[in-house]
């Protein structure tokens, strides 16, 4: 690895606007009589929401290797291979062999875009509850679950790394941007971010640059 060495790096920012609402749960810490069990994942010093980028780098992994038939046999994101396409752009385990060189690809978490956190410190809602019901077939007897979501409008900002390298083994990172990195953002504007996203929640659109020029996403082709 003595021989790899950084080429260039890409950067591109914008925003993840959110089209219905959007689900990604964090963790009540504290339980209050009539308090919410489902809330979203927020900034513990400032109680804003925000998308973590394991989430957003976690769903662009998964609809990549998805989309390039490369998930792995056991279905194990550890056991991928590591010569694969979408490997050599999110990354391998530390302990696999690492001949294509580092991880291609930092994602960023997105938080409140300065539109959307004076909403929110001026006391606009920008969350609601939605309460979803899982209805026995036999006895219609209800069971409703409240779930907290981000409301359609809310949008945050985003910023995306991507490495390009010199190595005797690779040479190929500007064509991985194109069919990796940009095939895997046009596929989660397609489908859907965070829980729920079978039940309508979790569209987004993404609004991205590159070096102050608008950055347009492929128009894929499904065979």
């Amino acid at each position: 690895m003595s021989e790899c060495k950084i080429k260039s790096i890409r950067k591109i920012i914008g925003t993840i606007e959110v089209v219905t609402g959007l689900r990604i749960g964090g963790s009540a810490d504290t339980m209050e009589i009539s308090g919410l069990d489902n809330p979203i994942i927020r900034n513990p010093a400032t109680g804003e929401p925000f998308i973590p980028g394991s989430s957003l780098r976690g769903k662009m992994r998964s609809l990549a290797e998805w989309y390039h038939h490369e998930v792995p046999k056991d279905g194990n994101v550890l056991n991928a291979d590591p010569a694969s396409k979408t490997a050599r752009v999110f990354g391998v385990s530390a302990d696999s062999h690492r001949a294509n060189g580092p991880t291609r690809l930092i994602v960023r978490d997105a938080v409140l875009t300065p539109a959307s956190r004076e909403a929110y410190e001026s006391g606009i809602p920008i969350t609601e509850v939605k309460s979803e019901n899982a209805i026995n077939r036999l006895t219609a007897m209800p069971n409703p679950r409240p779930m907290e979501r981000v409301i359609p409008g809310v949008t945050f900002q985003w910023e995306l790394i991507y490495r390009e390298f010199q190595l005797p083994t690779s040479t190929d990172d500007p064509a991985l941007f194109e069919e990796v990195v940009l095939t895997s953002l046009a596929l989660l504007e397609m489908d859907a971010l965070g829980g729920g996203g079978s039940r309508g929640n979790g569209k987004i659109k993404l609004h991205l640059q590159e070096n102050g020029t608008d950055l347009n996403l492929p128009q894929l082709q499904f065979s």
